[in-house]
């Protein structure tokens, strides 16, 4: 397996890769704020408004994965 060290546990393996990963999507995200620049690009609020609810729903279902395994078993 790629980048795995057979003396890694499992959560020094989720510190790695979160972290990089982690670190990936906030470089995507300033790069998207390079778009901000008005001399050089032309945006509605309507625009910005799409991009931000599609993003804020991504988030909302990644961070969904992370809290359902942390549910309570049904009880009566």
């Amino acid at each position: 397996m790629r980048g795995l060290s057979s003396n890694e546990t499992p959560e020094q393996r989720f510190k790695r890769i979160a972290a990089l990963r982690t670190n990936a999507v906030l470089d995507k995200l300033r790069i998207l704020g390079n778009l901000s620049n008005r001399q050089m690009y032309s945006y509605s609020d309507e625009d910005i408004n799409k991009i931000f609810l599609a993003i804020n729903k991504q988030i909302k279902e990644v961070r969904s994965k992370f809290n359902s395994q942390k549910q309570e078993k049904f009880k009566l």
